[in-house]
């Protein structure tokens, strides 16, 4: 299993880490990983990797088994064996809009308090899909609530709960097509806001600005129409 350092500070951009696997398919497993894996809509984080004898461009992150991160090399090249310490560096300019887009979305979700049925996230736009029969009257209107939201400079942090209390809290879940992972007896959740001044609440293992004024200004692209019942809306970042 692979420590996933990007949960404990979202912000680390360097880290060192041991080698620990190889795949066949010549990924890179590390003992604790700066980089995140893709899932839930973000992907998979890029950067380098540099030891005494060599370095290696990351290209993206995927999900292996029993809790394993494996780094994709950008092109075939000499790897590093198991058991030499690296360095980790993040392509950080590239994380960082990916923590904006995410947290973004996660307050158009209270902006459109629909049923979430799909989602992603990339470096200079992202979308949600939606249980939206109708297109909204006032498209504009909306992005000025969601402009608001953001320059409140809500808080955001991590929480965890039980299983047992997502159970008995099941609104927490917007996304229909995306369940939170079980298994481990506990669920993070991200809140944004604190308290009774909560604009957000909801199960996430993606990474997150620490205040939604980091967000800037953004702008709502076009709602299109996906079938009988849902409709996609995106999002941009305008700097």
């Amino acid at each position: 299993m692979t420590e996933p350092l990007f949960l404990k500070d979202a912000y680390q951009r360097e880290a060192e880490a041991t080698v620990t696997a190889i795949t066949n398919e010549g990924g890179i497993v590390l003992d604790a990983s700066l980089f995140y894996a893709t899932s839930g809509g973000q992907p998979g984080d890029s950067g380098t990797l540099q030891w005494e004898t060599g370095n290696i461009a990351i290209a993206t992150t995927m999900k292996g088994d029993e809790g394993a991160i494996i780094l994709v090399p950008s092109e075939p090249a000499e790897l590093p064996k198991v058991g030499t310490k690296v360095t980790q560096k993040l392509d950080w300019d590239r994380r960082y809009r990916h923590m904006r887009v995410h947290t973004a979305l996660h307050l158009l979700s209270v902006v459109i308090p629909l049923p979430v049925t799909g989602g992603s996230i990339g470096a200079e736009k992202g979308r949600l899909d939606f249980n939206m029969p109708e297109a909204p009257e006032d498209k504009l209107a909306l992005e000025k609530t969601l402009q608001k939201l953001i320059d409140c400079n809500f808080a955001v942090h991590e929480e965890w709960i039980s299983e047992a209390e997502l159970d008995a809290n099941p609104d927490l879940v917007k996304t229909l097509s995306v369940q939170p992972p079980r298994g481990a007896g506990r669920i993070r959740l991200i809140r944004i806001g604190q308290g009774d001044n909560t604009a957000d609440l909801q199960p996430c293992g993606g990474t997150h600005v620490a205040h939604t004024q980091e967000i800037g200004k953004i702008r709502l692209g076009k709602i299109e129409k996906k079938g009988r019942q849902n409709r996609r809306g995106y999002l941009h970042l305008e700097g």
